[in-house]
């Protein structure tokens, strides 16, 4: 096992898993180091392409550290999602949330609901923007 910044790189039974602060882990199966398309060294994995069947799919670093980034990012919406769990949440794009509530019920409220950091990402300063209006627009 390996780890850094809170993020652990386990290999086991031919699975390379990152697990990320929240627990929730990322798999890629039967991972190995082969060569790209330009000839260099790159990270493969089993996987289904882009013609809808099981290969082995190239990768490199920087696209591994965007999965980790949406993934975390999945899980603190998430969080979000079940601490206003109160709410009529209609959908949810990304890093939004649509609520249809009651017109007394405070934004001030729910962006502050919305902005509590996680048990598992402490020190992580999160902060939530709102906006009111009769039918879903983008702000």
């Amino acid at each position: 096992m390996t780890d850094t910044h809170g993020i652990y790189f386990v290999y086991q039974s031919g699975m390379l898993f990152i697990i990320l602060p929240s627990g929730r882990r990322l798999t890629y199966v039967k991972p190995r180091i082969g060569e790209n398309q330009f000839g260099g060294n790159c990270l493969t994995y089993e996987g289904v392409g882009s013609t809808k069947k099981w290969e082995r799919i190239e990768s490199y670093g920087p696209k591994i550290v965007e999965n980790i980034v949406q993934a975390t990012a999945r899980d603190l919406l998430c969080y979000a999602i079940m601490t206003l769990r109160h709410c009529f949440i209609t959908m949810h794009i990304h890093d939004e949330m649509v609520i249809e509530a009651d017109k007394r019920m405070s934004l001030e409220a729910v962006c502050e609901q919305m902005g509590r950091t996680p048990p598992w990402a402490q020190g992580l300063k999160l902060r939530a923007d709102g906006y009111e209006c009769d039918f879903y627009k983008k702000d």
